[in-house]
């Protein structure tokens, strides 16, 4: 039984009886039993129990979660205290520093961002350790794909920050006229310098949300 402890679990209540999430789980359950998982279990949702839906502002949209120790902890992007930045997480901070003039937080834990509205979610919510994307196809799309759809009926604007392909093939969810949708490519290395960097996300993502009554970002983190 899953608690996110916010109105996300009458939100979700039936797609957690529905038979591909039975499936999922049920395969989960092996695949913790038998082989490293990342996040721990307790942690795959986390998006969700740190950004409840009435506090979603702005959308971050990952792939699956970091596969290596100690990494991943339910949040895109992020990783732990104590975990070096990952080369994406350091270009999105180089990118903020751009735009923003924030200096380079010394760690990559975005908590803060979660708890002021910025939901970050994969689309894919557990990995095998070493082994990228191997959870892909289990039923997480689905799943992920509800949440979406979910936030895209809110009446209120919000801020789609698409980065990549898998990102922006989300799109066709994202049909609610109040919304804005900003896409680039991914922060990886291999794609940064190809219109990630000086795309002006967080900027236009604030003024975004200032110009209709809400206040903005820190995209900041506290040490």
């Amino acid at each position: 039984m899953v608690s996110l402890g916010n109105d996300w679990d009458s939100i979700l209540a039936d797609e957690f009886q529905k038979d591909y999430y039975l499936q999922l789980r049920k395969f989960l359950k092996m695949e913790y039993s038998t082989r490293r998982i990342f996040p721990d279990m307790y942690d795959i949702f986390n998006a969700l129990r740190y950004t409840a839906p009435e506090s979603v502002k702005v959308v971050i949209l990952g792939q699956d979660p970091y596969h290596g120790m100690g990494q991943a902890h339910g949040l895109c992007f992020s990783v732990k205290r104590g975990v070096k930045p990952p080369p994406s997480l350091q270009n999105i901070f180089k990118e903020i520093h751009d735009e923003l003039h924030i200096a380079p937080p010394a760690h990559g834990e975005l908590t803060s961002w979660a708890k002021q509205g910025v939901l970050l979610l994969n689309t894919v919510l557990t990995v095998i350790e070493g082994i990228p994307n191997s959870h892909k196809g289990r039923g997480w799309e689905k799943f992920t794909d509800r949440v979406i759809a979910h936030v895209n009926s809110f009446d209120r604007p919000i801020v789609y920050l698409l980065w990549g392909a898998n990102a922006r093939s989300k799109k066709a969810l994202i049909t609610n006229p109040r919304h804005l949708v900003l896409e680039s490519p991914h922060p990886s290395p291999l794609s940064a310098c190809s219109g990630f960097f000086g795309n002006g996300h967080f900027l236009s993502a604030n003024r975004f949300l200032e110009k209709n009554g809400l206040l903005p970002i820190d995209w900041s983190l506290p040490n």
